[in-house]
């Protein structure tokens, strides 16, 4: 997917900033999130595995931040893309065993619930 997530009227209204971290480039690393079922009001979770580009976008004030995920090793049957955009919070970092490393994200979390108390 090229476009970065929340790709609708409203959400390009928002304030975006796009970076880079490279220090995650090339980690491997899982993420759940929910997605549409198609032909219905509901929706599932997913659950994706692969290697971080680096790349992240910022949404909103505070920053909402997703990060790009590429070579999907684990993805929903149907879901069309190589790539998925990832949502920080929901992004865990694994090690070679696929066993979830802690506090995967620390520094991002920790700027965002500081920026969420002001």
């Amino acid at each position: 997917m090229d476009r970065p997530p929340m790709a609708t009227a409203n959400a390009e209204k928002m304030p975006t900033r796009r970076g880079s971290d490279p220090s995650l480039t090339g980690r491997r690393a899982e993420c759940d999130g929910g997605g549409a079922i198609p032909g219905t009001r509901f929706a599932g979770r997913e659950e994706f595995t692969g290697s971080l580009t680096g790349e992240y976008v910022d949404h909103g004030e505070p920053p909402w931040r997703w990060y790009l995920m590429t070579d999907l090793t684990r993805k929903p049957p149907v879901y069309p893309a190589e790539s998925v955009w990832c949502e920080s919070e929901s992004l865990f970092l694994i090690d070679a065993q696929g066993r979830t490393l802690p506090d995967s994200l620390p520094r991002h979390r920790t700027q965002k619930a500081q920026l969420r108390e002001k």
